[in-house]
């Protein structure tokens, strides 16, 4: 990814920022879907075709992970290890999303949507998070020469 799109995106030429930034917008994402999975998981259950238990179970997991992104993304310079655990998971969560539709949910029309949609938005915060993590550590061995 260039750094003119990672600027425009996160509206900062800081690529210290860019990280924080992609970071605490995953955070606020995957906190109001963790919220809405966790205190409506009825309706959302019935609306896409997934059971309220497990629904309610990944609100919770979810509300607990945006707190930890959102902890990460407050730091002044997030750690890289954590950035990249981040990256990692979100990945590991695009993968079973899609492996989930496959070998075992049958969820109505637009819960397959939903869990398309929400797989690819979360790839797409990995691939913004790196790409910015890289831009630092070009910066980071930039500024030390």
């Amino acid at each position: 990814m260039s750094q003119a799109l990672l600027t425009g995106l996160s509206r900062t030429t800081e690529p210290r920022s860019m990280v924080r930034r992609f970071l605490a917008l995953d955070a606020v994402v995957t906190g109001a879907n963790g919220l809405a999975y966790a205190a409506v998981p009825g309706p959302l259950g019935e609306l896409l075709g997934v059971d309220r238990g497990l629904l309610f179970e990944l609100g919770l997991l979810l509300v607990a992970y945006a707190a930890g992104v959102a902890w990460l993304a407050s730091r002044t310079r997030p750690a890289a290890g954590g950035v990249k655990a981040v990256v990692g998971i979100n990945l590991l969560w695009t993968v079973l999303s899609v492996v989930a539709l496959v070998a075992w949910l049958e969820p109505t029309t637009a819960g397959t949507v939903w869990t398309l949609l929400q797989a690819g938005t979360v790839a797409g915060f990995a691939a913004l998070q790196w790409s910015a993590l890289r831009a630092d550590a070009a910066d980071a061995a930039d500024t030390t020469r």
